[in-house]
Order: C-alpha cells, then sequence, then structure tokens
C-alpha cells in the first residue's frame, strides 16, 4: 500500500488491499488474547502450586502420624512383652503364700517326721523364689519401714508404744514386684 491508499478506518477503504488499520485490530486482539491466555496459564499455575504446596503438608502430616503409631504400638509391645508373665505369677503367689505358711509351722526339734517333711518344702519353696528372681519378681520389703500406698495395703492398725505413727508393724502377706511394677502390694498391720 502506497501512502495515498492509507485508510484512516473513518472512512470505508475501497482498495481491495487490507487495511492497516484491521491489521492493528487483529493485532491488538491477539495481544489481549496472548495476555488472557497467560493470565489464565498464570491463575491456573498458581492453583496448581498451591495444590501441590497442600498434597506436600498432608503428605508430611500423615507421615508424622504414621511415625507416631509406629513408636506407639512399639511401646505398647514391648510393655505387653514386659509383663507378659504377669498372670502366671499371679497365679503362682498363692501357692508361694501357702509354702510359707507350712515352714513356718516347723520348731526347733529338727529330728521329728514334720520337720524332715518340711525340708523338702523349703527345697522347692527355694527352687520357685530362684525362678521368680530369674523373671526379676521381686518381694517387697516392708517391715519397720514407713507406709507407702504404692506397695502396702494396710488391713490392720495398732497403737504401738514408742514406735511412730504410719510404720509397718507386720507384713501379714508378702507383696511382689515385677521388673518395675507391683504386682501384689503386700497386706500389713501399720502403727496409729
Amino acid at each position: 500500500m502506497n501512502e495515498e491508499q492509507k485508510c484512516t478506518c473513518e472512512e470505508q477503504c475501497t482498495c481491495n488491499e487490507p487495511c492497516i488499520c484491521d491489521e492493528e485490530q487483529k493485532e491488538e486482539k491477539k495481544e489481549k488474547t496472548k495476555k488472557s491466555k497467560k493470565d489464565k496459564i498464570q491463575e491456573e499455575l498458581t492453583k496448581l502450586q498451591d495444590k501441590i504446596k497442600e498434597l506436600e503438608e498432608k503428605n508430611l502430616r500423615l507421615q508424622a502420624e504414621l511415625i507416631n503409631y509406629r513408636k506407639r504400638k512399639d511401646e505398647e509391645v514391648a510393655r505387653t512383652l514386659k509383663y507378659c508373665n504377669e498372670e502366671l505369677i499371679l497365679e503362682i503367689l498363692p501357692m508361694l503364700d501357702n509354702f510359707e505358711r507350712a515352714i513356718n509351722m516347723d520348731d526347733d526339734n529338727l529330728d521329728d517326721e514334720v520337720s524332715k517333711f518340711l525340708a523338702g518344702f523349703k527345697m522347692i519353696y527355694a527352687n520357685m523364689l530362684n525362678v521368680l528372681e530369674k523373671f526379676e519378681v521381686n518381694p517387697i520389703d516392708g517391715k519397720n519401714k514407713p507406709f507407702d500406698p504404692t506397695y502396702h495395703n494396710a488391713v490392720l492398725t495398732d497403737k504401738v508404744e514408742g514406735m511412730e505413727p504410719g510404720i509397718v508393724i507386720e507384713v501379714l502377706q508378702k507383696g511382689y514386684i515385677l521388673k518395675d511394677k507391683v504386682i501384689r502390694p503386700a497386706m500389713v498391720r501399720v502403727s496409729e
């Protein structure tokens, strides 16, 4: 197009050549479309980045929950294994009490039949104590010590002259500890 043919778009162009104004408008439209597409792409990109951050945070939370679950499960399994013999030991303790009662019947005369019979009881009793020690079961020592409700079960109280209140006078039934857990508190008589 030459300069005479340039269209001002105020009037209708009669030439067969494309109008410069139309081309400019097309270019402007293309630019707007490109800009609009860029904006949409940028918007979509921002949404996707937000979604990625959200999913990463969710993934981290789930990993932390899984780690905490494993720790709780491992602690529970360890605790269960640590005290797995508790029920069996609780069933054995009354038999041990009966052995102690029988052994306490022994008198000073070691030549009679009862003393010879009780010597066998003493050997069985000693073996049972050794087995319990092997499994970390220990008796609670409480005589002449301050009363502690964690380890003692006071069933009787007596006033004893010369003794402070709250001291264990007598152990009526031994208590036992399995590792670090009281499985049976000692039944005791306490001074008042």
